[in-house]
């Protein structure tokens, strides 16, 4: 927040210097949000990614190598693949965290209930429902467990979308 904000800001102050409708946010901006979720999502992804490529046997690179394929043929049409389910594993994980995060993303992207467009101050899902929780009642609380709903729903289209990816990698014989 101490770093990237006032970066984002000076990015926002060259690219609007000449419109005269655009509201400044001070660099607390949809852009600022994704940068961050990136970086916190990086580490879960290498690690499982690496994982999973350190647990490809030796064997099936030795295989490929004898059988003449270079060694970029057997990182890309071998190692990989035989990895997919691992990365794609990470990625999941990863995923998950991005869409459960509220708090650093509530500080970096302005909790502005906006049209989510990159210079403009946000406020996710699970920020909305983390902000108006422990004031709500009524209708406005059926809301905030709607919205829960809502966010519910779409982490398990994206966990059945990779799931669908990770076992049609996984077909011999393609």
């Amino acid at each position: 927040m101490m770093v990237l904000n006032p970066m984002m800001f000076k990015i926002e102050k060259m690219l609007f210097a000449k419109d005269s409708t655009h509201q400044y946010t001070g660099g607390a901006n949809m852009l600022s949000a994704i940068i961050v979720l990136a970086v916190m999502i990086l580490p879960t992804v290498i690690s499982v990614s690496t994982s999973s490529l350190k647990a490809v046997p030796d064997s099936l690179r030795a295989a490929s190598l004898a059988l003449g394929a270079t060694r970029e043929e057997t990182i890309f049409k071998t190692v990989i693949p035989a990895a997919k389910s691992g990365i794609l594993t990470g990625v999941v994980l990863g995923i998950g965290r991005a869409l459960g995060e509220a708090m650093a993303i509530n500080m970096v992207a302005g909790g502005a209930v906006n049209i989510p467009l990159p210079f403009n101050s946000v406020r996710t899902l699970t920020t909305q429902i983390v902000s108006e929780m422990g004031y709500a009642s009524g209708t406005h609380r059926q809301v905030l467990f709607t919205v829960g709903l809502v966010l519910y729903i779409l982490i398990m289209i994206v966990n059945l979308v990779l799931l669908k990816a990770r076992k049609g990698g996984s077909r011999h014989g393609d």
